[in-house]
C-alpha cells in the first residue's frame, strides 16, 4: 500500500513540475517572426490569426491570392503575406529571400510547416506512381526543402521548427502517398532535432487525430475516390467489384461524422511549441489520437490489424 501512495506522489510531483515548466513563455515576442506555411484555411489561416492576436510578427505563405486576401484581412497591419508553393524550388528560394529581408539579423524565431494535402487517395492498387508523388512532393518533400532553406534563419534565432505530421504518421490504414509522407515528417524531424539541439534550435512535431479540414472534406475524398475507382484497370474493378467500392465510399461517410470541428485544439499546440520556454517534442492532439491511434501505434500490428480490418469492405476476388 505505502508503494502505491509513493508512486502516486511521484507522478503527482512530475505532473506538477511538468505544468510548471510548461506555463514558461519566451520573453519578447513581440520582437519575433513566424513563418506558417499553408495559410489559406485550416490549421495555418487559424495560426496565423491567432498569433497575430497574441502579437507576434506573422508571416504567412499561402498558395494562393484569394487565401491571402482574406487572412489580410482578418488580421492586423502587422501580418504580412506571400505566396508559396512548396514543390517548386524558385519559389521556396524567393520566400526565402523575402523572408530573410524582413527578419534581418534577428533571425526567424519560428518556422511551421503545415502545408499539406491528402488527395489523391485510395486503396494502393488502384493509384499510380504519379499520384503517390504529388502527394509525397507536398507533404515531405516541399517541407525538406522549405525548412533547409530557412534553417539558418531560425539556427540565428536559436527558435523553433514545427512539423505538422499526423495519427497517420503512427499508424497507417489506408492508400496513398498521405500516410507515407506523415511517416517520413516524423522521421525527418527525430533527426533534425538531435542535429539542432548544440545550437539551441527546437523541434516539435504536431500529431493531430481527425479535423474537419479542407484535406477532410468528405466531398473531395469522394470525388477523388470515384475518380481512381473510374480510371482502374478492368482486372482491378473485378477483382475487388463494384460492392468494395461503394462500401468504401460509405465507410467514408460515417467516420467524418466523428471528426473534431474545434481546430484551436491543434493551432493552441503549435502556439505552445512556438512560445513555451520548454516545448513537448510531440503534441498528439485529438481524443482519437490520444484514446484510439496514439495506444494503437505501440499496440502489436496483429491487434491493429484486426481492428483496421473490421471497417474494410470485403472484396470479391
Amino acid at each position: 500500500m505505502w508503494l502505491c501512495a509513493v508512486l502516486a506522489a511521484l507522478l503527482g510531483l512530475f505532473l506538477l513540475r511538468r505544468w510548471h515548466r510548461e506555463r514558461q513563455t519566451v520573453p519578447r515576442l513581440s520582437e519575433k517572426h513566424v513563418l506558417i506555411t499553408g495559410c489559406d484555411s485550416g490549421f495555418g489561416a487559424l495560426l496565423a490569426r491567432q498569433l497575430d492576436e497574441r502579437g507576434l510578427r506573422v508571416l504567412a505563405a499561402c498558395l494562393t491570392e484569394s487565401g491571402a486576401a482574406q487572412l489580410r484581412a482578418a488580421a492586423s497591419e502587422r501580418l504580412q503575406t506571400v505566396l508559396l508553393d512548396v514543390t517548386c524550388s524558385e519559389s521556396v528560394a524567393h520566400v526565402t529571400a523575402w523572408v530573410h529581408e524582413r527578419v534581418g539579423d534577428r533571425g526567424l524565431w519560428g518556422l511551421v510547416n503545415n502545408a499539406g494535402i491528402a488527395i489523391p487517395t485510395a486503396p494502393n492498387e488502384w493509384l499510380s506512381k504519379e499520384d503517390f508523388v504529388k502527394v509525397l512532393n507536398v507533404n515531405l518533400v516541399g517541407l525538406v526543402e522549405v525548412t533547409l532553406s530557412l534553417l539558418p534563419l531560425v539556427r540565428r534565432a536559436r527558435g523553433r521548427v514545427v512539423n505538422v505530421a499526423s495519427v497517420m504518421g503512427r499508424v497507417s490504414f489506408f492508400g496513398g502517398g498521405y500516410c507515407i509522407s506523415k511517416y517520413g515528417v516524423e522521421a525527418f524531424s527525430d533527426s533534425l532535432r538531435l542535429e539542432m539541439r548544440n545550437f539551441g534550435v527546437k523541434v516539435s512535431v504536431i500529431e493531430p487525430g481527425y479535423f474537419k479540414t479542407m484535406i477532410t472534406n468528405l466531398e473531395n475524398l469522394e470525388k477523388c475516390f470515384c475518380a481512381c475507382w473510374e480510371k482502374a484497370p478492368a482486372e482491378i474493378k473485378a477483382s475487388y467489384g463494384e460492392s468494395y467500392f461503394r462500401d468504401f465510399v460509405a465507410t467514408l461517410k460515417v467516420l467524418q461524422k466523428g471528426y473534431n470541428s474545434n481546430l484551436s485544439l491543434v493551432t493552441n499546440c503549435m502556439e505552445h511549441a512556438l512560445t513555451s520556454l520548454h516545448p513537448r517534442t510531440r503534441y498528439s492532439v485529438g481524443w482519437d489520437a490520444k484514446l484510439l491511434y496514439l495506444p494503437l501505434s505501440y499496440m502489436p500490428s496483429a491487434l491493429s490489424d484486426a481492428l483496421f480490418t473490421m471497417f474494410y469492405p470485403k472484396s470479391v476476388g
